[in-house]
């Protein structure tokens, strides 16, 4: 693999902080309808399915996926809408009840702090704030592009009453700034109940399948190479498709294709993931506690801090460490583009650190006894070299 520096200015602009989030009030078509009016809207990696000229997007760089958010006090809703690519929501801090269905009767499940719920493509949902004011809900969606939505027909009609109307060109238009309604044909057309009644169901159990709540979290202490070297304790958990997890017995609950993956990670306090790269971007979006990420090389070394609710967006290819300096144990989701699994590449210092502790990655890049790998370092090698290669 080719060796990415990441300079500290690129570092720097690679961290989104809590603070640096810009909300917009706008984004939507529904942002003017009583009971939905308080909603804010984030864009922290790319657009996501914004209509808003205005959202502020920190960092455009494309992903594979868009991470975003959504904050709303208690009470106040998303309305109806249908997504094209993969929609998964993070719930941080409070509870959120998400709703799916033509009117949202298909069924309903209440979120709270650390849950995951992924709702397939093409059917409604919606979700309303249940919980404190100040909670959030994190998204990715899948692609670069994700094509934008399908809002139910009530709520187009709806926002034709406050003057808001949606072109064909993903464009939220509000008449009340002085903007002249489009033409009837530049408008979108609402999806017909013919359309809609063809719409797969869900039935609670179904979706009940794709949460993973907080309790329910698989963790494993020997998920990472490192993770039996001193001071490099660390758990992982899948959720969601293949991540880094070098543990041959794990496997997330959630496998359909998603475009990205998502797993937990753990760590102690003063512990931490000694040095790897994937060839894979990855952010890095901390749920609790504090951390530093260190990018590069021993003599390239950057470090940025990571603080909770915060996010740090990893180049494919670039080495980085993620260390716990708070005082109790963090977590932190890590949220890694593609489909296949992937394989992090581990400096040899820690590789022949590892194998003085009985522990070696086989060809298949999962943790093994090391006196049962013979020629493991030339497997290593070709290992990612094969990877590159393809």
């Amino acid at each position: 693999m080719v060796d990415i520096v990441v300079s500290p200015e690129e570092a720097r602009a690679r961290v989104i902080a809590r603070a640096d989030y810009v909300s917009c009030p706008t984004a939507f078509i529904d942002c003017k309808k009583p009971g939905s009016h308080l909603k804010q809207n984030y864009s922290m990696i790319g657009p996501g399915v914004t209509t808003s000229t205005e959202q502020v997007v920190n960092i455009r760089e494309p992903h594979g996926f868009n991470i975003g958010a959504a904050a709303m006090p208690h009470g106040i809703t998303n309305n109806l809408h249908i997504h094209f690519t993969a929609e998964v929501f993070m719930v941080f801090g409070g509870s959120y009840t998400f709703r799916w269905g033509d009117h949202g009767q298909d069924g309903e499940f209440t979120g709270n702090d650390g849950d995951i719920l992924s709702i397939p493509t093409w059917i409604f949902r919606g979700f309303v704030n249940v919980g404190v004011d100040d909670a959030m809900v994190f998204t990715t969606l899948g692609g670069d592009d994700t094509g934008g939505l399908i809002w139910h027909p009530s709520i187009i009609a709806e926002a034709a009453d406050y003057g808001l109307y949606l072109t064909k060109d993903n464009i939220l238009v509000d008449t009340a700034t002085g903007v002249q309604r489009p033409a009837h044909d530049q408008l979108i057309e609402p999806i017909s109940q013919a359309e809609i009644a063809k719409l797969r169901h869900y039935s609670v159990d179904e979706m009940r399948q794709r949460v993973v709540t907080a309790g329910e979290r698989n963790w494993s202490a020997n998920a990472l190479l490192d993770s039996c070297l001193p001071g490099h304790a660390s758990e992982l958990a899948p959720v969601i498709g293949f991540g880094i997890s070098q543990d041959r017995d794990h496997a997330a609950p959630i496998t359909n294709p998603h475009g990205f993956s998502h797993e937990w990670l753990r760590l102690a306090p003063g512990q931490s993931v000694s040095r790897f790269r994937i060839h894979e971007k990855q952010v890095l979006l901390a749920h609790t506690g504090a951390f530093t990420v260190t990018f590069n090389a021993p003599g390239h070394e950057v470090a940025v801090p990571l603080e909770a609710w915060g996010m740090v967006s990893v180049p494919a290819g670039a080495w980085r460490s993620i260390r716990n300096d708070s005082d109790s144990v963090a977590e932190v989701l890590l949220i890694t583009a593609g489909d296949s699994r992937k394989i992090p590449e581990w400096p040899e210092e820690t590789v022949t650190a590892a194998r003085a502790m009985g522990r070696a990655v086989d060809r298949s890049g999962m943790v093994a006894p090391a006196h049962l790998l013979p020629n493991y370092l030339i497997g290593q090698q070709s290992l990612a070299s094969t990877k590159e290669a393809s």
